[in-house]
């Protein structure tokens, strides 16, 4: 019997480096160094993000950004949100990022956690883990594109959102940046 369980370990090792399943171990040492650069993504449901933003008692205001690895544009403007992290971070502003990658298709979780630790976002990202389809987290932040970024309260209440659903009202980052720079001053609405 031991020399058949020996056998099957071997064969699934010979099987699985055939198929690419295990890697070399200087892609293991990149891959480890890879993770300890502070950057996570953790799955969340919509009601525990919710919970999440509404419970981080050191912001002031809690900027989301909705995103995914297949939208060039949420990439192309990610690293404004980066920048912002940088700059307000200190000044009272948290900053999450919001995937709406499937989180049932590895593939797609895989590059959004490369993506994430190429532009070294060092702050809260979570990936929006529903039940149901795909659309689901669409459906739940109440939008119809990406990229759209939000902006929470320190109660967790969303007082201003930016979304690409109506074609002839674009936004841009600079809008994004400084409404934040008003509302970390005081000086900006805080309704809708």
């Amino acid at each position: 019997m031991l020399r058949g369980v020996r056998w099957a370990c071997f064969a699934a090792l010979v099987l699985g480096l055939a198929a690419g399943v295990f890697e070399s171990p200087s892609t293991a040492v990149a891959a480890a160094d890879a993770q300890d650069d502070g950057v996570k993504l953790q799955k969340l449901n919509h009601a525990d993000f919710i919970a999440k933003v509404a419970t981080n008692p050191k912001a002031k205001y809690t900027i989301v950004d909705a995103w995914a690895s297949w939208c060039g544009p949420c990439k192309k403007n990610f690293p404004h949100l980066v920048e912002m992290h940088k700059k307000y971070g200190q000044k009272g502003l948290a900053v999450v990022s919001l995937t709406l990658d499937d989180p049932k298709k590895p593939k797609e979780v895989a590059a959004a956690e490369k993506f994430l630790h190429e532009q070294k976002a060092t702050f809260t990202n979570v990936l929006l883990d529903e039940d149901a389809d795909a659309r689901d987290g669409f459906d739940k932040l109440n939008i119809n594109s990406i990229p759209a970024v939000f902006v929470f309260d320190p109660s967790g209440k969303e007082v201003k959102r930016f979304t690409g659903d109506d074609p002839n009202n674009q936004f841009t980052y600079d809008e994004v940046e400084k409404y934040v720079v008003g509302l970390l001053s005081g000086k900006a609405p805080s309704a809708n």
